[in-house]
């Protein structure tokens, strides 16, 4: 990841050389481009056979070799309109699929656009890897708790926050504990992803800071009956694409696109959260049945998945304004999200 977003190259073992495209400088071109299937779909490959399969990563070439201008206006769809005129391209066989999947992959945990050249001329000395130390880095079960202290909020003066830590990431979750659970009674949970602009901005384009806000006021309700609540703070911004690429779907979103549509033109998946790894929290903090906060159906799956017990789940749909309205219909409609 620190290579990618210093401009270096990676070499996955068993793949060619990749340059990522957004971050690469110097004089760089290479005949072909790695980027996925559904930012090649934008770019009219879908009809091709070796670019027909959805989530797969695409092998495409062009009329001439790329460059790096020419690779970031292919990759980018948010100079699409400043480059309209892009092709013909031409999908090619690729027989280096996971490498490209763990690719695309790193880019995305990395927060840069997921589009690589291929072997270009001119790249530096790679950084090497293997496809399974992808894995292994994703992997919750090395998340530990690195500490623990007394936290006094508006909503609850005896909160706790404890802080997780795994050793290949620099991102730190964190727990804020309302109450003290109990064993008998499943704890009010929240899993709430990182959003700078709505909970530390006050964003109206998402209702995350209002989510957050009223879910502290819940759990604060119930530890004054003897309950508790745990915020799990899911280091996780834009559902899992990063702050840089959820702002420029916010720049597609200006353009008319709705936030499912953004994400699928960046080559990014509409969700990617790590479920897995607040699984893994809830366990470090002896909690195994919960009553979940949540109007996506979906976190309910993963946690059971995971093997957390849900015992029930809590709507928490607030209303809407003038600016997220769409937002809000876009995950009721297309993402499956029991909302109004």
């Amino acid at each position: 990841m620190d290579a990618l977003r210093h401009g270096w190259p990676v070499q996955i073992a068993g793949a060619p050389l990749l340059q990522p495209v957004e971050t690469g400088f110097g004089e760089l071109s290479g005949e072909a481009m790695l980027v996925s299937a559904s930012r090649a779909a934008t770019l009219k490959l879908a009809n091709q056979r070796d670019a027909a399969v959805p989530r797969a990563p695409v092998l495409l070439r062009g009329a001439e070799p790329f460059d790096l201008a020419a690779a970031l206006a292919v990759a980018d769809p948010a100079l699409d309109l400043q480059t309209p005129l892009k092709g013909p391209f031409k999908a090619l066989a690729l027989d280096w699929d996971d490498q490209a999947r763990g690719a695309l992959e790193l880019a995305r945990i990395a927060g840069i656009l997921p589009a690589f050249l291929v072997a270009p001329g001119g790249a530096g000395e790679p950084v090497h890897l293997e496809a399974g130390d992808i894995a292994a880095f994703a992997d919750p079960a090395q998340l530990v708790i690195a500490t623990r202290a007394k936290l006094p909020i508006a909503e609850a003066e005896d909160a706790q926050i404890v802080a997780f830590r795994s050793p290949n990431d620099t991102r730190e979750h964190v727990a804020l504990v309302i109450g003290r659970p109990d064993p008998e009674r499943a704890p009010l949970v929240r899993l709430h992803s990182e959003c700078l602009t709505g909970d530390v901005l006050g964003s109206l384009k998402c209702d995350c800071g209002p989510q957050l806000d009223a879910a502290l006021s819940a759990m604060a309700a119930e530890a004054a009956t003897g309950g508790a609540g745990v915020l799990l703070y899911m280091r996780q911004e834009g559902r899992g694409i990063g702050l840089i690429n959820k702002l420029r779907a916010y720049r597609l979103q200006d353009q008319g696109f709705d936030t499912v549509d953004a994400n699928t033109r960046l080559g990014l998946p509409d969700e990617a959260r790590d479920f897995a790894t607040a699984a893994r929290m809830l366990d470090l903090l002896g909690l195994r049945a919960v009553r979940l906060m949540t109007n996506n159906p979906a976190k309910v799956a993963a946690l059971q998945a995971a093997g957390v017990t849900v015992s029930e789940r809590v709507p928490h749909a607030l209303p809407d304004n003038p600016h997220n309205a769409r937002y809000l219909a876009t995950k009721r409609d297309r993402a499956g999200h029991l909302l109004p």
